[in-house]
């Protein structure tokens, strides 16, 4: 029985591994080398893209003692990749948004941030962003003070750095999941309950080191 339930963590593992050097190795890129936003997110398709030409050259040796062709399993590793990457990236369903602005704010995200969503998405599709890009004015207008610092706002890479998700209505387990998993793929992570509860993510910029 023991035995049984190591193969299962190992095979989840060796599932989830391609996905956690995706986001995870993009997020490296961006904090240690200051990559420009595409570059990053393809530095970690490449990571992402060998783990499953490893994958592939093992199952068909395995299978048939043989390599085959490694350009071929490479260019399919890094096809399966771009192919899941890009429509997380570019697409965000009304059903995960809280309004209709919110859906066009998704693409001024970072793209790092955008895939990190567009994954967990596919876990929790029933997760909804409540906020992405602001404006100083918007601060303002509920109330609170203008924040000089505010990864909502974009970015001198023209991007925005930070959303917020919603947490009212779920359980407890399910929210700290949810915060587990961003921070374990290297964001930065808030409780928020000012502007009603949510749960702040944001990425790393090098133009606000301190901002979150």
């Amino acid at each position: 029985m023991r035995n049984f339930i190591f193969k299962i963590i190992k095979l989840v593992f060796l599932f989830l591994l391609p996905f956690i050097v995706l986001i995870r190795g993009a997020v490296y890129l961006h904090e240690n080398y200051r990559l420009y936003a595409w570059f990053s997110l393809l530095g970690g398709m490449l990571m992402s893209a060998a783990i499953l030409f490893l994958y592939f050259v093992f199952i068909q040796g395995s299978m048939t003692g043989k390599t085959g062709s490694l350009k071929r399993k490479s260019w399919l590793a890094f096809t399966l990749v771009a192919a899941y990457c890009f429509p997380s990236v570019l697409y965000l369903s009304a059903a995960n948004a809280k309004h209709p602005e919110v859906k066009k704010e998704f693409s001024s995200l970072h793209p790092i941030l955008r895939l990190g969503i567009g994954t967990i998405i596919f876990l929790d599709n029933d997760l909804v962003l409540t906020d992405a890009e602001r404006q100083p004015e918007d601060y303002k207008k509920m109330g609170l003070k203008t924040k000089k610092h505010s990864l909502h706002y974009i970015q001198k890479d023209g991007y925005a750095h930070a959303v917020d998700i919603r947490v009212n209505g779920r359980s407890a387990v399910r929210n700290w999941l949810l915060k587990l998993y961003f921070k374990s793929m290297g964001f930065n992570t808030l409780r928020h309950v000012g502007t009603g509860d949510h749960l702040h993510v944001s990425l790393r910029s090098r133009d606000r080191p301190g901002g979150i």
